[in-house]
């Protein structure tokens, strides 16, 4: 198997999708450390109050696969689908 890695940063627009961030983050990050195949997830605010660093690890791409099926329809992600990403990943098969 191989390890997929997910870098990059979240990036929020207005305060006000900050705030929802900060508010909604815990138990995101309390629901994904808990999935079977989650080596690690940090979300951590960066200096720019709008921009959070974002670092996961999976031990699979199926794990990663159903990790980003369960956050389609979480809470976090219904809520946080408009703000802007930019994320690297790494470890996914082509196709």
């Amino acid at each position: 198997m191989t390890e997929v890695r997910l870098t990059g940063k979240l990036i929020c627009a207005t305060a006000e999708e900050a705030a929802l961030v900060a508010t909604l983050l815990p138990h995101h990050v309390e629901l994904t450390r808990a999935e079977v195949g989650c080596l690690s997830f940090e979300v951590t605010q960066t200096a720019d109050p709008l921009v959070w660093s974002v670092n996961e690890r999976f031990d699979s791409e199926a794990a990663f696969q159903l990790h980003q099926d369960r956050v389609a329809t979480s809470e976090w992600g219904r809520q946080t689908a408009g703000i802007a990403r930019d994320y690297t990943i790494e470890g996914l098969s082509a196709g």
